[in-house]
């Protein structure tokens, strides 16, 4: 998700080469192509979500079980992050991107092949070292392909089209499983079907676009993505940090317990309606970051903050009140609001930042976001062996508010407002 945005700050400092004879209408085509493997992958990370209600009526799982095999691919996503997330910059963007993609498409296999809990199991995990390998080396390509084709041109589409293509994309997945999945046979098959066909069509796009990285007689020294915390402003980046965990958390809980709690407590078991509504949310939250990119840092940080506090608040509403349309507008104003905060997060670490140590920066918020990500899914997950869903989403709600508030006092305090 939101590994596009980061990395879009990162390309921005970056110098790259093309290899001779390589015409900007190749560049423009490629870009296009990119963009398209992108939007597939992401919307195949999330595919499952909707479909975990089934898995929960065939195998008797409970969510908590849906909730771990959610956390295994943010794990996923967090170790191919640190290993391999930046070694496009000296090896190639293509020879990074058709190994990530065919990681999807042996996840996509696993799915269709394999209908048992270790598979879902082991095919998250594959799925989430792909994505982590993906997401920045994808912004990355598109970035170059973008320069290339546009010299000295406004980075406006490319912000705009990495930031539809990551964040759209993973709502756009759980939309197309859960259509799918309500009205063709074989509902835990169809899907995986649709996506792996759409995944093999990306591997060959990839292959037939412009590399953007000349290769280098002298490659660096592989080691993983180091992390600084040394940034001059302490209160500022401690913030950056906890707006993303907070916005990941949100994004988490739509793409893993959102679909049963629809299914189950507002008794809406419509696939469709599952991924519609996780879509929903997504792509308000796409929306939000584009719509907002010509205002102020601080500005951004603030809507994001109220937008967050005030569609929390509205969701657990309608929770309680089993009310699906006031479950769904806070769903969507907490959507918007995730989106803005943690674009105002990427801005402002990129700003604190020294050029040298940016890199490390980002990637210290990048992983922090991912823990949100995956850490109160998973425990809302646990929470629902003794108590109800409502009761634990309340509590969620209210950690995460205690963290929005402590995100404002830390922001005022930062020498940077």
């Amino acid at each position: 998700m939101s590994a596009s945005t980061t990395s879009t700050t990162v390309a921005s400092h970056q110098t790259v080469s093309v290899r001779p004879g390589h015409s900007p209408s190749r560049h423009h085509l490629g870009f296009w192509m990119i963009a398209f493997a992108f939007l597939v992958a992401m919307a195949f990370s999330a595919a499952p979500a909707p479909l975990y209600p089934l898995y929960q009526a065939r195998d008797g799982l409970s969510t908590f079980m849906g909730t771990v095999i959610f956390a295994v691919y943010a794990v996923g996503v967090v170790i191919s992050l640190v290993l391999a997330g930046h070694v496009s910059d000296w090896v190639g963007r293509k020879k990074i991107l058709i190994p990530a993609l065919v990681l999807e498409f042996a996840a996509a296999a696993l799915f269709l092949a394999v209908p048992e809990l270790w598979a879902l199991l082991v095919a998250r995990f594959i799925s989430g070292l792909g994505i982590g390998m993906l997401t920045a080396t994808a912004t990355a390509h598109l970035h170059d392909l973008h320069v290339r084709h546009r010299p000295g041109a406004s980075k406006q589409r490319f912000e705009i089209v990495s930031t539809a293509v990551n964040i759209g994309g993973i709502g756009l997945g759980p939309l197309v499983s859960g259509l799918l999945a309500q009205v063709l046979a074989e509902p835990l098959r169809t899907p995986y079907l649709v996506f792996g066909i759409l995944i093999a069509v990306s591997i060959v796009a990839v292959l037939l676009t412009p590399e953007t990285v000349g290769e280098q007689l002298v490659k660096p020294t592989y080691r993983p993505q180091r992390i600084s915390a040394d940034h001059g402003d302490r209160a500022g980046y401690i913030a950056a940090v906890a707006s993303g965990f907070v916005a990941f958390a949100v994004f988490g809980v739509f793409t893993s317990v959102a679909p049963a709690l629809i299914a189950n407590m507002l008794e809406q078991p419509s696939r469709a309606i599952s991924g519609l509504v996780v879509f929903a949310v997504f792509g308000a939250a796409a929306i939000a970051q584009t719509a907002t990119s010509r205002l102020g840092l601080k500005t951004r940080q603030t809507g994001g903050l109220l937008a967050m506090a005030v569609g929390l608040v509205v969701l657990v509403i309608g929770m309680i009140g089993t009310n699906l349309p006031t479950f769904l507008i806070g769903g969507v104003v907490a959507g918007m609001g995730a989106g803005m905060l943690f674009k105002a997060a990427i801005g402002a670490v990129a700003a604190m930042a020294a050029p040298e140590k940016r890199g490390g920066a980002l990637a210290g918020l990048f992983l922090i976001s991912y823990v949100g990500l995956s850490v109160p899914a998973l425990a809302i997950g646990i929470a629902t062996l003794a108590i109800s869903s409502t009761v634990a989403m309340t509590g969620l709600t209210v950690v995460l508010l205690i963290m929005l508030a402590i995100v404002r006092v830390l922001a005022r305090r930062s020498p940077r407002r």
